[in-house]
């Protein structure tokens, strides 16, 4: 087992802690803002009140799987330095990186158009070929980057922090809602910490030797039998929803099946790009497909959970780069006046939602150059989340001690009722 360095480190960070506009390092938290331990303790306290709340929810970004899996920046490094064997490619890319501000979602989204315009229009000049061909290059580098093997480099460190998430955190108590993670990501990290954990998780696709998307599903929960005498049932407690709403590496188009309704099937392990149709592109919202499943079931999902009364929503490794996902968000916070959002990581301040002054809007992030930041995954996994089967524990330990204490008094009792009538 790898060391997980980042989680390692000295109590010393640079920490911002905002509400709203506010900053509460120099407000709330004002007498312990220069002493960092006392600081991210009080930070952990503050998050440990949101699992209270009866519906918890996770939005990953890129951020969550690095160093293991690039995120859009290294994702366009990459790009960059294969098409340096493809010159033809590269004055195309370049053209349209110089306008998309060198984003890889921008790029694709062009692409995508660019696609649909010929297939309408059938025009047979070269440069359509050639952007076809460049389309086809940045899906087969997103997809050798993302589907990485267990004996790459950081592999083990990010599982680890993966799976010591899912521990701390799937076994809620059976009367708050099940763990909900949305994920813009495309790799399978979530899957592999969830199975090594022999944690349940239901991510829309049903059946056994073919599994199709089946949104229904997510409306389904898990839960076992109490007394075998009578219908009586309580929740499965290690269980989590996981929706992944860019798609995935070993998801597909299949339409062999005639008794499904979606062509969508999960296999595993993952095919080759050029073997079939790969759903694990970054922008599947700007594509021709934005209005079919999964992504429509997907993202009505999200929008539906962050509807429900009482609801918060942590947002980890999410750079607030997909106006879909934003919309969702913004539209949660104008509708939802019970819901909170938990933003942590670093957005500066040109993102519109660091701009807003709610208070139902909390911002958390390190600017220490020198340290790994408190905002990276694996330090708020170690730092700042609760471990909420250590409590579940605690609260079986109680309930063991009120339940030992009331037979000894009923045994009391009974003993001097005895002695009473002899």
């Amino acid at each position: 087992m790898e060391e997980d360095k980042g989680s390692m480190l000295e109590e010393d960070y640079d920490i911002h802690f905002f509400q709203g506009t506010t900053d509460l390092g120099k407000k709330e938290y004002s007498e312990i803002r220069n002493n960092s331990k006392k600081y991210i303790e009080a930070v952990k306290k503050r998050i440990g009140e949101f699992f209270n709340v009866k519906n918890v929810n996770f939005l990953f970004g890129s951020g969550t799987s690095c160093p293991v899996i690039p995120n859009m920046g290294g994702l366009f490094e990459y790009v960059e330095d294969i098409l340096k064997e493809h010159e033809d490619l590269m004055d195309i890319f370049n053209r349209i990186a110089d306008k998309s501000g060198k984003n890889l979602e921008e790029i694709l989204g062009i692409l995508y158009s660019a696609k649909a315009y010929n297939q309408g229009y059938n025009d047979p000049q070269k440069h359509w070929t050639n952007c076809e061909k460049l389309t086809n290059l940045i899906e087969q580098c997103i997809f050798d980057k993302i589907n990485v093997k267990e004996e790459a480099i950081h592999y083990n460190k990010v599982l680890n922090t993966y799976k010591s998430f899912y521990q701390k955190l799937a076994l809620r108590n059976k009367d708050l809602s099940r763990l909900c993670i949305f994920t813009t990501n495309n790799d399978l990290m979530n899957e592999t910490a969830l199975d090594s954990l022999n944690i349940h998780y239901i991510n829309g696709f049903g059946g056994g030797v073919r599994r199709y998307f089946n949104p229904a599903l997510f409306s389904y929960a898990f839960s076992k039998r109490m007394d075998t005498s009578i219908d009586k049932f309580e929740p499965v407690e290690n269980m989590v929803y996981l929706y992944k709403i860019h798609g995935s590496i070993n998801w597909i188009e299949d339409k062999n099946n005639a008794n499904s309704y979606f062509d969508i099937r999960e296999v595993f392990p993952p095919v080759e790009h050029d073997k079939g149709t790969v759903l694990i592109y970054p922008t599947p919202t700007k594509q021709n497909k934005s209005l079919g499943s999964p992504y429509v079931d997907l993202f009505r999902e999200f929008q539906h959970k962050l509807l429900q009364p009482n609801s918060i929503l942590f947002v980890i490794g999410y750079s607030f780069s997909d106006e879909h996902v934003n919309d969702i968000i913004y539209r949660a916070l104008a509708t939802n006046t019970t819901i909170n959002v938990v933003i942590i990581n670093n957005l500066g301040e040109g993102k519109p939602i660091s701009q807003i002054s709610d208070n139902r809007i909390f911002r958390l992030w390190s600017t220490t150059p020198e340290k790994s930041p408190l905002h990276f995954f694996c330090n708020i996994v170690d730092k700042l989340l609760p471990d909420l089967d250590a409590f579940r524990h605690q609260d079986e330990n109680l309930q063991n001690f009120i339940d030992t204490l009331k037979n000894i008094k009923e045994q009391t009792h009974n003993e001097n009722r005895e002695d009473h009538i002899s």
